[in-house]
């Protein structure tokens, strides 16, 4: 990825270095979630200075360029004289900084500024140096950008989120500091040393005109996912223990008769988890009569891992964006300046929804093996509930409720957002992606999916609890970290709701994944 290597800063904070190449997904965690400080190339910055001079010769052009001597959009018939081109590009960002609603996620916004950033240090958009410094400042600084929940269609860019952007490397509109403190960009660039960008011929079209938003967001929804899906196969596992099921069915050549790597790699951590189970081996004799497991068991593998190559194909496509420079126009390598339709958010929005959908079945098949513990006539000896005194308790009836809510709103956001559009612009942008709700919805669903296997778990370590064998090892250590954390064994009726949180936060924190990796080794 060319210069986009990490180094440390003089703090010792990790630092992330931006070059003409593409940011990695790793970069943009890093600086998201960690709050890296971000620093342009050298050779970045010579790419920048070199579109930005061929701006400035065309800006004295009396031919007609789009975004530097005319509007835009509709509006792109309107030539724009020399003395009005400043105004053009404030009036663009000021205007278009039109979202409403709900605050989006600190997370989601550097995420994105540092995507435009990477466009930017590809020298393909025609910015001066110190807009592009303006960004790694800001990002380095930690002030972020008040940006709205809607306001984007995912076409010609995520307009107005990066819009809300802009706005605040020119002075202008509110931010949130380091510490989470809402105040003017003007106050938090000055107390941080850095100075308001006033923006030359097209610029600011070229800090609006990307598919950052969508994009920041699925790659963060890799970055879950990647996690996740290796607790998706703990909690199958956990189950197929607890249900006294076989891990027969897991064994590599039976899944090398169908060759998708993501069933191979699920059914293999599946193996790992039970490898030395007690519990397993107790019911491995002739004596043993049942013959299969139900398919919520058995089929655990190829559900986790068709969503396992789900993931890939989007990590795939999320490569592809990153090493993209979505701009229009565009400066060529060559100098010319082009206009183009790169922006359209078509390719990023498919694989959002895509991943919903894998994410809202792998929910589903969590919460039917939960609620194979719970029915006494399925669970293969335990008691109705998972219940102390079933009648007088009711155990983990209701936890069951809780999964069956999320996994009935996870089915309704798997409906896909990218099959609507609605025109805009007088008809100008007459078909769009609707790629940032695509990417809203889908943050939600891993939310949503980190609940229901927490509630899995939980249930499967009470289950495993009621067995009178040993659990495998890993599970053993699963089901210890589990108790510390607060969460009490099999007994009566308490306040499940805090348990329940408990593990959520043992799940989404990676916590579980840790404990289970110290006995499996690092999970595929």
């Amino acid at each position: 990825m060319s210069e986009n290597q990490h180094s440390h800063g003089e703090q010792g904070r990790h630092e992330v270095v931006v070059g003409v190449g593409p940011v990695s997904i790793q970069d943009i965690v890093d600086v998201a979630r960690h709050d890296a400080p971000v620093r342009i190339s050298d050779d970045a910055l010579e790419a920048i200075a070199e579109s930005s001079a061929r701006i400035r010769e065309l800006a004295g052009f009396e031919r007609p360029v789009y975004g530097v001597s005319t509007g835009f959009g509709a509006l792109a018939t309107r030539h724009i004289p020399q003395n009005m081109r400043r105004q053009l590009q404030r009036s663009l960002i000021r205007s278009h900084a039109a979202g409403s609603g709900p605050e989006v996620e600190r997370e989601v916004i550097r995420a994105l500024m540092l995507l435009r950033l990477s466009t930017l240090a590809t020298g393909r958009t025609g910015v001066r140096p110190e807009v592009a410094q303006a960004y790694a400042g800001m990002l380095s600084a930690g002030i972020t950008p008040v940006v709205h929940e809607y306001g984007s269609l995912g076409c010609s860019g995520d307009l107005a989120p990066l819009a809300h952007c802009a706005l605040a490397v020119i002075g202008e509109g509110p931010v949130r500091t380091r510490d989470g403190e809402l105040t003017t960009s003007a106050e938090a660039l000055s107390e941080a040393g850095l100075e308001p960008v006033e923006l030359a011929e097209k610029e600011g079209l070229a800090l609006i005109n990307g598919t950052d938003g969508m994009l920041g967001q699925l790659v963060l929804a890799i970055s879950d996912l990647d996690r996740l899906m290796r607790l998706a196969d703990l909690a199958a596992a956990m189950s197929v223990e607890g249900q006294l099921g076989t891990d027969r069915v897991f064994r590599a050549d039976l899944q090398a008769l169908r060759p998708h790597p993501g069933q191979a790699a699920s059914a293999a951590n599946m193996a790992a988890i039970l490898a030395d189970s007690g519990i397993v081996f107790s019911h491995k004799g002739d004596d043993c009569t049942y013959v299969q497991d139900a398919y919520s068991l058995r089929c655990s593998p190829q559900v986790a891992g068709a969503a396992r190559d789900t993931i890939e194909h989007a990590r795939m496509v999320a490569g592809r964006e990153l090493a993209s420079a979505v701009d229009n126009p565009v400066v060529t390598l060559d100098g010319r300046v082009e206009s183009n339709g790169n922006f359209h958010g078509a390719p990023v929005a498919y694989v959002l929804d895509f991943l919903a959908i894998a994410v809202a079945d792998a929910a589903s098949i969590s919460e039917r093996r939960t609620d194979r513990f719970l029915d006494a006539a399925r669970n293969r000896g335990l008691p109705p509930f998972l219940a102390d005194d079933a009648g007088v308790d009711s155990g983990h009836m209701i936890a069951q409720y809780t999964q069956a809510a999320v996994v009935s709103e996870l089915k309704r956001l798997a409906n896909p957002a990218s099959v609507d559009s609605i025109p805009s612009s007088a008809m100008q942008e007459d078909h769009v992606s609707m790629g940032w709700s695509a990417a809203r919805k889908l943050r939600k669903a891993i939310d949503g999916l980190t609940r229901v296997l927490a509630i899995e778990i939980l249930t499967a370590a009470r289950g495993i609890d009621l067995r009178e064998p040993e659990a495998s090892p890993a599970t053993a250590r699963v089901i210890a970290a589990i108790r510390a954390s607060g969460v009490q064994g099999p007994g009566t009726d308490r306040f499940l709701a805090p348990e329940i949180e408990s593990v959520v936060q043992l799940v989404s924190s990676g916590a579980l994944l840790d404990v289970v990796e110290s006995v499996t080794g690092r999970l595929q």
